[in-house]
């Protein structure tokens, strides 16, 4: 359990939440008040690290999900407040105990999250792939929650003050931006469809959305109720691969980009191995009326963020586009030339 805590409390404070790092590593030190919710987390089987069950994001997410819906004990320490740590621990303990109920409901479920700003690094394929190509694109995402991602021809980004994706934007993201920039080709959307083993209705489950987001953080709360207002895409319930399957015949004229950003990782390795094999396969029948793009934005183990990479067919040429942060906070553009 201990173990579990340190890492997520170092990793929140890495990705910019001070006030995370002060709750978990709290967690870990204090000793916890008696009743249903101690007994839960403390006897909880199986994996609960970040990339399991991810125990900690639950409560954490629970407790957000209370102060978001109104709570008066939790209002009164959770930012803008920056309480000591023997006044927040006694806000939590309290709510431990009072609404502990309602807390263990959201232990049921694993956090489930919409990260908007990385759309950044799509808004930005999208332009390399219009320029590229010069045709339609059509959209698949697999792992997509509530959706707020497939919407990322109607956002725009900001990066060296240059203005990318919609003219009329319903949000814009402003990612610290190094390397060059993208083409100013602007991408014509013509379909976008996703899945998602638990998809999330973005407006039935607003709250849910808004919880996993980090209370020290109000712009990543301020984008995503924009994409959630602006949400009107439906993503399919199933199995990631079995539903691409479906979709992977060419449409002539049209470019299909498919595309994951920090959801492959998580698919069973034998759905990865079954996913590539169908992809490959839909990419030796693309032609330059028909190409299709694979680009995922992943952990691949590096020292800093994600990784940006790119197959294209015909050729199945692998391109690296660069590294972004997990959150979308800044974008290391490494893209060659479109005519390369």
């Amino acid at each position: 359990m201990s173990t579990a805590f340190q890492r997520q409390a170092k990793a929140c404070e890495s990705l910019g939440s001070p006030f995370m790092g002060q709750l978990i590593r709290l967690f870990e030190t204090r000793p916890w008040p008696e009743g249903q919710i101690r007994d839960r987390m403390f006897h909880w089987p199986g994996d609960i690290s970040p990339r399991s069950q991810s125990i900690t994001l639950r409560l954490t997410g629970a407790l957000h999900a209370l102060r978001l819906d109104g709570h008066d004990g939790l209002a009164q320490v959770y930012p803008p407040a920056t309480p000591d740590d023997d006044t927040l621990w006694g806000a939590i303990s309290a709510a431990l105990i009072t609404d502990a109920a309602k807390i263990d409901r959201w232990l049921d479920s694993p956090p489930q999250t919409n990260e908007v700003r990385r759309s950044a690094t799509l808004i930005a394929v999208g332009h390399w792939l219009a320029d590229r190509f010069g045709l339609p694109i059509r959209c698949s995402e697999l792992g997509a929650s509530a959706g707020l991602n497939l919407n990322w021809h109607r956002y725009a980004m900001t990066a060296q003050d240059n203005h990318f994706g919609a003219a009329d934007p319903v949000l814009t993201l402003s990612p610290d931006w190094t390397g060059v920039l993208p083409p100013n080709t602007r991408p014509q959307i013509v379909a976008q469809a996703g899945v998602d083993l638990n998809p999330l209705d973005p407006h039935r489950d607003a709250l849910r959305l808004q919880a996993y987001l980090w209370p020290d953080q109000p712009h990543r709360l301020a984008l995503t109720k924009a994409a959630i207002g602006a949400a009107d895409t439906a993503v399919t319930r199933g199995d990631a691969i079995d539903w691409l399957s479906g979709r992977l015949s060419h449409e002539p004229g049209q470019l299909h980009l498919i595309y994951s950003t920090v959801a492959w990782q998580y698919f069973p390795e034998t759905k990865q191995h079954e996913g590539r094999a169908l992809i490959e396969a839909a990419g030796k029948a693309a032609t330059d009326a028909n190409p299709l793009a694979w680009f995922g934005m992943e952990d691949d183990g590096g020292n800093a963020g994600a990784a940006l990479t790119l197959r294209l067919w015909p050729g199945d040429l692998r391109i690296d586009l660069g590294r972004a942060d997990f959150h979308g906070r800044w974008i290391n553009w490494t893209a060659p030339a479109t005519n390369a």
